[in-house]
């Protein structure tokens, strides 16, 4: 009463629930110290913006939202903290009222062990064991000396060969006696359509 009268302010309570933040995330969820950041708290609505450092820090957040209000409440008086917004993770600054990262290690590369003997002998006794592949002669005889296919497989050779087979004066033989005994219509090939 006395500050209006003389046209001065309040000091806001946002500032000192910013500052006091990370004391209240230590006191009431530790685990979570270092890895979230108080950005904004809006003394009209009592909502506290609050940025994870992860995904999952967020939820641990959102499930802890009740007693962080509470602590919140009780730090720092004439608050009035109602509601907690996390918003979208977001790497978190470190100040000094933050903890500092450890600091990271040099990169060593990875000394690879060679594997136990009991491992390579397993590994060797499977393959004495393991029953040879099945190969189909027929198709065997087929594919002989032709390279694989790359990407995708070959065409197969039906009972009637293709001419990629190599069997195209044995097909032309068989349609010209199918059309000439009426058992198979056979289309002309279309080189141009007139209309």
């Amino acid at each position: 009463m006395m500050m209006t009268g003389r046209g001065m302010a309040a000091p806001a309570a946002g500032g000192s629930v910013l500052a006091a933040f990370d004391a209240v995330l230590a006191a009431s969820v530790p685990e979570l110290a270092g890895r979230v950041q108080a950005v904004a708290f809006d003394a009209d609505t009592g909502r506290l913006d609050i940025v994870p450092a992860a995904p999952a820090v967020g939820t641990k957040l959102r499930w802890s939202a009740p007693k962080l209000i509470a602590a919140a409440n009780a730090r720092v008086h004439d608050a009035n903290v109602r509601a907690l917004h996390v918003l979208a993770p977001a790497p978190v600054k470190t100040g000094p009222t933050t903890t500092a990262a450890a600091p990271a290690l040099p990169a060593v590369p990875v000394e690879r062990r060679p594997p136990p003997g009991g491992y390579r002998r397993a590994i060797e006794a499977h393959r004495q064991a393991a029953p040879p592949p099945r190969v189909n002669p027929a198709i065997a005889n087929r594919t002989a000396g032709r390279p694989p296919a790359a990407g995708r497989s070959p065409r197969r050779c039906t009972a009637r060969p293709a001419p990629e087979c190599g069997a195209e004066p044995a097909r032309r033989q068989e349609d010209e006696a199918a059309l000439l005994s009426g058992d198979r219509l056979v289309a002309p090939p279309a080189a141009g359509r007139s209309k």
